[in-house]
C-alpha cells in the first residue's frame, strides 16, 4: 500500500509529462545537495567585507537574513507540495498564474542559473592564481568547467558520492577552525573571552542595520531554490522537496553564524579586519600558516566541484524543463539514453562556462542577483493567486500563510532591490525586455501555451 502511494505521488503524467529522469534521491540527498550549493563554508570568501559593513555583527548578519529569506523559502515549500515537477520558480508561477508569466519568472531566474556558475568559476580562477602564482586564469575554468560538465551528464549516482566527501571535508573544516579559534580564545587571544559583541551590540542595531543587513545576507543564502528542481529525481517530492528546503537553510545558518562568530572573537577590532582576506587571516591566527593554506585549498574545492557542480545541476534541470515545454529550443530537453540525465543542457552550460567568467565578477553578480530577486517577487505573488485566488483557501492559517508571508516576502526583496546600482537595474531590465519579446514571439502573442498545457488530467 505504501509503495502504491508513493508511486502515484510520483506520477507527473498529471501535470502533462511523462518520467524521463531517474529518481533515486532520499530527503538526506537533497539536504546534502542543498548545504553544498549554498556552501558550508560561504562566509569565509566574504567574511571581511561583512564584517566591517556590520561594524563588527556578522553572526547577526546572517540570522536577520536567515529570517529574511526564510518568508521566500516557505513560498517554495508551498509551491512543492503542489507541483512536484522540475522547472523550479519557472513551473511553480506556470502553474500558480498561467504560463506566460511562468515563462517571465523562467526567463528572469535564468539570469541567476545561468551565469552563477561563472561567477563562481571566476572566483575559484582567482583563488587558483593566488595559490599557486603564475598559473594561467584561464586553465582553472577549463579544469573545472571540465570536470563539472562530466559529473552532471552522468549523474546523480556519481554526484551524490562527490557530494559526500565534500561535506565531510567542509564540516571537518569548519569543526577544526571553530576548535582552533576557541583554544586560541580561552588562551588569552584575540577577545581574550566569549562574549556577546559579534551577536548584538547596544545602540548599533537600529532599523539602518537590519535593513542592511538584510541586503547583506539575503544574497548569502541563495542556492536553497536550486533544491527544488531535483523534484522530478527525488522519491515523494511532494513531501521532500519542500521538507529539505527548510532543514538545509536551518542547518546553513547555525553553521555560518558558528564560524563567523569565532571568526570575529578572534580578531575583535573591525579595524584590524582585512576586507579581502578577513577570514583566512583570522585562521592565520588561531592555527597558522598551515591552516591558512589548508583553508584556502579547501575554498577552492568546495566551490569549485561541490558548489559550481550543484548550481550547473540545477541549471540543467531548469532548462530542460524550459526545453521540454518548447519555451526554450527544445534540444534542451533531451534526457540521456543511458544516464537518464538532461544532457544538451548541460553541455550549453559549459560552453557559457568556458564563455561568460570573461565579464569578471562585478558584471556576473549583477546578473545572479537581479535574476534571482525579481523571480522570487513572482514566486510570492504566486503563492497568493494560486492558494487564495485559485484554489480559494481561507481561514486565519491561510491568511497568513497566503497573504502575510508572501506580503512580508515581497517587501523584503523590494527592499533589497533598492540597493542595487545603475548597471544592475539597466542589465537586468535589458534581459527582461528581450525575454518578454522572445516569450511573445514563442507563444504567438502570448496566446499559445506549452503542449503541457493540453488536456492535463487536473
Amino acid at each position: 500500500m505504501a509503495e502504491t502511494k508513493a508511486a502515484a505521488s510520483e506520477d507527473i503524467s498529471k501535470f502533462g509529462y511523462k518520467q524521463e529522469l531517474k529518481r533515486q534521491l532520499q530527503l538526506r540527498d537533497v539536504v546534502l545537495y542543498g548545504v553544498l550549493f549554498m556552501v558550508i563554508i560561504a562566509p569565509q570568501s566574504i567574511y571581511g567585507e561583512v564584517q566591517i559593513a556590520s561594524g563588527g555583527m556578522t553572526p547577526l548578519v546572517y540570522i536577520v537574513g536567515f529570517v529574511a529569506i526564510s518568508f521566500t523559502a516557505f513560498a517554495y515549500y508551498h509551491m512543492s507540495k503542489e507541483f512536484p515537477i522540475a522547472g523550479s520558480v519557472y513551473s511553480y508561477v506556470q502553474r500558480g498564474i498561467n504560463p506566460h508569466v511562468g515563462f517571465v519568472a523562467g526567463w528572469l531566474i535564468l539570469l541567476d542559473y545561468l551565469f552563477v556558475p561563472a561567477l563562481l568559476l571566476c572566483m575559484v580562477a582567482n583563488w587558483g592564481v593566488a595559490l599557486i602564482p603564475g598559473s594561467p586564469w584561464y586553465v582553472w575554468v577549463i579544469v573545472f568547467v571540465a570536470f563539472n560538465a562530466f559529473a552532471n551528464i552522468r549523474g546523480m549516482s556519481l554526484q551524490k558520492g562527490v557530494d559526500w566527501i565534500l561535506f565531510v571535508l567542509e564540516i571537518l573544516t569548519v569543526i577544526i577552525f571553530i576548535a582552533l579559534g576557541t583554544k586560541f580564545i580561552l588562551g588569552g587571544g584575540g577577545a581574550g573571552a566569549f562574549t556577546m559583541d559579534p551577536i548584538y551590540q547596544p545602540g548599533k542595531v537600529d532599523a539602518h542595520f537590519i535593513a542592511s543587513a538584510v541586503s547583506l545576507a539575503c544574497l548569502s543564502f541563495l542556492g536553497f531554490d536550486g533544491m527544488s528542481t531535483l523534484a522530478e529525481e527525488t522519491y515523494q517530492p511532494e513531501k521532500t522537496i519542500g521538507k529539505g528546503i527548510l532543514i538545509a537553510l536551518c542547518i546553513m545558518v547555525v553553521v555560518f553564524v558558528a564560524q563567523t562568530y569565532i571568526a570575529a572573537l578572534i580578531i575583535p577590532d573591525i579595524a584590524d579586519v582585512d576586507p579581502e582576506m578577513g577570514f583566512f587571516n583570522a585562521a592565520m591566527a588561531a592555527g597558522g600558516p598551515i591552516m591558512y593554506k589548508a583553508l584556502l585549498v579547501i575554498n577552492i574545492v568546495a566551490i569549485g566541484i561541490a558548489n559550481i557542480m550543484n548550481a550547473q545541476t540545477a541549471s540543467a534541470r531548469l532548462l530542460y524543463s524550459m526545453g521540454r515545454d518548447g519555451v526554450l529550443p527544445r534540444f534542451l530537453g533531451k534526457v540521456h539514453p543511458k544516464y537518464a540525465t538532461p544532457y544538451m543542457a548541460s553541455i550549453v552550460l559549459a560552453i557559457f562556462g568556458l564563455a561568460l567568467p570573461f565579464l569578471g565578477m562585478s558584471m556576473l553578480a549583477r546578473f545572479v542577483n537581479f535574476g534571482a530577486l525579481s523571480s522570487f517577487v513572482l514566486l510570492n505573488v504566486a503563492v497568493f493567486w494560486y492558494f487564495w485566488v485559485k484554489k480559494g483557501e481561507r481561514g486565519p492559517a491561510a491568511v497568513l500563510k497566503f497573504i502575510v508571508c508572501p506580503a512580508i516576502g515581497i517587501f523584503i526583496l523590494a527592499y533589497v532591490f533598492t540597493g542595487f546600482d545603475v548597471p544592475t537595474y539597466l542589465v537586468g531590465g535589458i534581459w527582461l525586455v528581450v525575454g518578454l519579446v522572445i516569450g511573445f514571439v514563442k507563444s504567438k502573442g502570448y496566446k499559445e501555451v506549452p503542449e503541457a498545457f493540453k488536456n492535463l488530467e487536473v
